[in-house]
């Protein structure tokens, strides 16, 4: 029997915001990649997973989530997002079954029906509702879309993962190889770190610094011993922000760059200095000029 031909294509997973696109991408991957934050709209970038099997290689787009827009920032995140619906093979419309179809959903599939993309319809956290939940469920996004697949799994405990992975097979073509099997994203080693550290923040300073936050990575190299080091600078926007991040005592940053500085070296696989700065750039999220410098540039 002839050994079936390699697939390979690109897959966008969108919806709406903290529905778990960054928690399913990185299960996926195996490792940590996209950062994971209770709060909405956390992932700003297209940020690019590569799975790779003995069957197939499929790269992850992990768009950030499409939202009511109120800053350029915004509108920058909802660009990236909808314009990735067209350069790929399958789109993953990600839903969150335990909080049930709402006006967000609704938003994305309008968008969705003006793109000839198959789209896999995924139901979401569904270790958070009862067994005769689901079909109900279904059958009201059954009526809105025609979708390619429907694939109900839990993304944070893993379920039903693989056959999610087995159905977008069924629509990748023929291709090559594009990156080395053991490379889990193309993005380069100082976007992760960056993104490893925002985390930390938006975990430990909760709802008091929510989204006026970006960090960018000026400094990283191998010393002669071997340790990685690393200079990020945190932006914010208000000088009581700043005061916020660094704590008292600058027990909160240290506290940041204890946590960020364990998921870079599980990265890395190496020792890791990382020196953190704090600075204000007020009002950035909405200054063209200040995006760009930051890495946000607008796809269009």
């Amino acid at each position: 029997m002839a050994k079936s031909k390699f697939k390979s294509g690109f897959v966008a997973i969108v919806g709406r915001p903290n529905v778990g696109k960054s928690t399913l991408m990185n299960h996926i991957i195996g490792q940590k990649i996209a950062i994971m934050s209770d709060k909405p709209q956390t992932t700003r970038n297209k940020i690019h997973g590569v799975y790779t099997s003995e069957e197939m290689q499929v790269v992850f787009l992990d768009t950030p989530g499409i939202h009511k827009r109120q800053s350029k920032l915004g509108d920058y995140m909802n660009t990236t997002a909808l314009n990735t619906l067209g350069e790929v093979e399958a789109v993953l419309f990600l839903v969150d079954t335990a909080e049930g179809l709402g006006g967000g959903d609704r938003f994305i599939i309008e968008r969705l029906k003006d793109v000839r993309t198959p789209v896999i319809l995924v139901l979401n956290k569904i270790d958070r509702i009862q067994p005769e939940e689901l079909l109900p469920i279904i059958e009201e996004y059954r009526k809105l879309y025609d979708f390619a697949e429907i694939v109900p799994i839990s993304a944070m405990l893993g379920s039903n993962v693989n056959t999610l992975i087995e159905q977008i097979g069924k629509y990748l073509p023929e291709g090559p190889q594009y990156y080395p099997e053991d490379q889990v994203t193309d993005h380069p080693e100082q976007f992760v770190c960056a993104e490893l550290i925002r985390e930390k923040i938006l975990h430990l300073t909760r709802e008091e610094v929510p989204h006026s936050i970006a960090v960018t990575i000026e400094d990283m190299r191998v010393e002669e011993n071997g340790v990685v080091y690393i200079s990020a600078v945190i932006f914010v926007e208000r000088d009581s922000q700043k005061g916020i991040i660094i704590g008292k005592q600058g027990a909160l940053l240290k506290e940041v760059g204890k946590l960020a500085r364990q998921d870079i070296e599980n990265l890395l696989g190496s020792k890791t200095f990382l020196e953190l700065w704090v600075k204000v750039k007020k009002d950035w999220r909405n200054q063209e000029r200040i995006l760009k410098d930051l890495g946000f540039h607008r796809d269009m």
